[in-house]
This record gives structure tokens, C-alpha cells and sequence, in this order.
């Protein structure tokens, strides 16, 4: 996952840890030789057009809505086809309210029209204040959510690890988010909710309280889910 920074200072660009409360519950639940936080690549405001989210600043954030407006205004002076022009009117009459492309309320078909514009307001933006920027990798949760991600754990033995997957990505897919050959020879997932993990105090635990639950490749995960993979080798 990318993450692009527009008019944000002192934050490094490279790999940066989602530092999510969540693991640190886990990992004081369930013993293992180390903790790993899921990582997302920061990058500066040049490689916005290819970024899952953006953080910007107040001033970041209006920056990039006059970009975008400026080549709403382009694409117009260049007469469009008319359903394209109705939707980039639409656009810039939002934009013009200094709103973003992505909360223009457009319909799939309005945004399949203009999708070849690369408005860069049409990712989610999310405005960063200083404490936000001085905390920037627990800020980091926010962002990684409103991207469309979500993050399942591995617990016990060398590491309790958090993964990034997308929404909606069913187990066989978030088995290969650790390793190719467990989607390829996937059997099953074993999967214990995060609360019930909690709730139960663990993870051994919640399985003597008949929280565990065996999921085919079809099953879609769940933010924060225990998963353990049983797959052909």
C-alpha cells in the first residue's frame, strides 16, 4: 500500500509501521519471539497519481483541489463528448466549493467516464493536523481503513504479525499475502474474530470456548481476524 504526503512536514518518506493498538493487545496475549506491524510505503506528492491515499495538509489538501480544478477547466476547453462534459462540469462545480473529487457524490458510470482524467482528489484524502503528523504511524490506522484496507493477524511462535489485505479479499487471497504457495495449495482457513480473541484472553482460549471457526477459500475476511493457513506444500 502507498500513501503519498501533500504539504505535510517531518514526516520521512520509505516503509512506515500501521502502528495499530490492536497488535499490542495481541502480542500481550499471546506470547511469540517478536511483534511486526503491517508496513505501507510513504511517498511524496509527485507520486500522488499512483497512491492509495493521500495526507495532506489544510494547505496540502486546497493545493490539490486547485490542480484538480485547473484540469477540469483543460479537459472542458478541449469539448468533451457530452456525457463527459456533464460529468466534468459536475466536477468542477465541486471542486469550485473547494470539496474533492472523491466526495462529488459520482455515480460508477460518471466515474468509469472520466477515470482517464486521473483527478488526484478522486483518492481518499485525509487531512493531517500537526499532532496527527508527530504521530504518524498511528495516524497511519485511519489511513490505511479509509484506502480500503484492512489487516488480518498470525499469532504465536517466531512472530504475532499483522498483514495488509483489501477489503473484501477472501482467505485464500490473504494466504497469499504471506506467501504464494499457501494460496496455490490452500485448504482451509482457521479463523477466531478479534473480539472473541479478546473477550477470551487468547488465543488457545478462545478455542476451548468453541470461537474458532474453519473457512473455506470463499470466506471474506475481517478486520483484524486470526487466521492460521492449512495448505498442500
Amino acid at each position: 500500500m502507498k500513501v503519498a504526503l501533500a504539504g505535510i512536514a517531518g514526516v520521512p518518506l520509505g516503509k512506515h509501521k500501521v502502528r495499530d493498538p490492536r497488535l499490542d493487545q495481541a502480542d500481550k496475549l499471546v506470547k511469540a519471539g517478536s511483534k511486526t506491524y503491517a508496513l505501507v510505503d510513504v511517498v511524496g506528492e509527485d507520486e500522488a497519481s499512483t497512491a492509495d491515499a493521500i495526507v495532506a495538509s489544510p494547505e496540502g489538501r486546497f493545493d490539490l483541489i486547485v490542480k484538480d480544478l485547473e484540469f477540469a477547466q483543460t479537459r472542458l476547453e478541449r469539448n468533451p463528448g457530452a456525457a463527459g462534459k456533464a460529468v466534468l462540469e459536475k466536477i468542477k462545480a465541486h471542486l469550485e466549493g473547494e470539496g474533492v473529487v472523491a466526495e462529488a457524490g459520482l455515480t460508477p458510470e460518471e466515474l468509469h467516464l472520466v477515470e482517464s482524467h486521473a483527478a488526484v482528489t478522486a483518492k481518499p484524502i485525509l487531512v493531517a493536523e500537526a499532532a496527527d503528523a508527530a504521530a504518524f504511524d498511528s495516524f497511519l490506522v485511519r489511513v490505511v481503513s479509509a484506502a480500503g484496507y484492512i489487516s488480518f493477524l498470525t499469532v504465536g511462535g517466531p512472530e504475532n504479525r499483522a498483514w495488509l489485505i483489501r477489503k473484501g479479499a477472501t482467505a485464500q487471497e490473504a494466504g497469499g499475502a504471506i506467501h504464494t504457495d499457501i494460496q496455490k495449495g490452500f485448504i482451509r482457513a482457521e479463523i477466531i474474530g478479534y473480539d472473541d480473541f479478546v473477550a477470551a484472553g487468547g488465543e488457545t482460549q478462545a478455542k476451548h470456548a468453541n470461537r474458532m471457526s474453519v473457512e473455506t477459500k470463499s470466506y471474506v475476511m475481517q478486520d483484524y481476524d486470526l487466521a492460521n493457513f492449512r495448505f498442500r506444500k
